[in-house]
Order: C-alpha cells, then structure tokens, then sequence
C-alpha cells in the first residue's frame, strides 16, 4: 500500500507549457509522489493566453477554479466558469481560449504513464 502525502501549495513549481501562448503548469500530485493510478495537475491560463488544437493520447477530467475562458473540445465551443467540470476523452481534439482580462485556472486529472500531446495546427 502507498504512503499517504501531503503536499502544500508553496511546494508546487509551475513551468510554461510548450506550444501554449500563457498556459502554466504545476503537477500537484503524480506517481512521483507514490501516487499509482492519477495525477492531478493545475493549470493557469493568463488572460489572453490560447493553446492550440491538440489530442491527448489520455481522457482528461477538468475541474475549473478561476475564471471565465473557452475550451473547444471535438469542434464544439464551451464557455466555462468557476465549478464547471469537464471531461475529454482521449485522442479527442480540444483547445483553449481566454479572451476575458482575468486569468482562469483549472484542475486537471489524467492517468498516470505517457501521454503523447500531438499538435494539430
């Protein structure tokens, strides 16, 4: 059985994601932690940040924390706010947009293992 683990919010180090214009992630809790099935990531999209088309070769659960933006999943567009959820199944194309003046913020959930990011523009 794994040990349980606390980590506290000054102990996460958010890093650009590549690809993305104002997209910043901190992995919360993954198997680097003992975790053995999921991670949990937090993501941060600054106000007017985009990130293009792409698949996921795993689904992503989402859980939205801050502000007002865009996610486009599968050629539909979905405007999300704070305590929004959302799921995307893997290898589905989705994108982000925020074109509000506040930064949104949002948790993300994915298996743990590989999970190949392909481009699509």
């Amino acid at each position: 059985m794994p040990d349980s683990v606390l980590r506290r919010d000054d102990e996460i180090e958010y890093e650009p994601v590549e690809a993305t214009d104002g997209l910043s992630k901190g992995v919360l809790i993954a198997d680097d932690h003992g975790a053995p099935n999921f991670a949990i990531r937090r993501f941060v999209l600054e106000a007017g940040g985009e990130v293009p088309k792409h698949t996921n070769d795993v689904e992503h659960e989402q859980y939205v924390l801050e502000g007002e933006y865009t996610v486009g999943i599968d050629g539909e567009e979905h405007d999300v706010e704070p305590g929004d959820s959302l799921f995307i199944p893997a290898g589905t194309t989705h994108w982000y947009r925020n074109e509000s003046d506040e930064r949104g913020a949002f948790l993300c959930a994915v298996p743990n293992g590989d999970d190949e990011i392909q481009l699509l523009e």
